[in-house]
């Protein structure tokens, strides 16, 4: 359960071509994770998007 006035976020991360790498959406993750913490913020779901058409 949230604080009243906590922040919830979600993250999407995604890559578009074949010239990045899987890791690119792990280190996506990551980067965003450590600016809700910064934040406050409690991250309620994790999305991610491998641009597979």
């Amino acid at each position: 359960m949230t604080m009243p006035g906590s922040r919830r976020a979600a993250i999407y991360a995604r890559y578009s071509s074949d010239m990045q790498s899987v890791t690119s959406i792990d280190d996506q993750v990551r980067l965003c994770r450590r600016l809700c913490t910064e934040r406050g913020w409690s991250v309620v779901e994790v999305f991610s998007d491998q641009a597979i058409s």
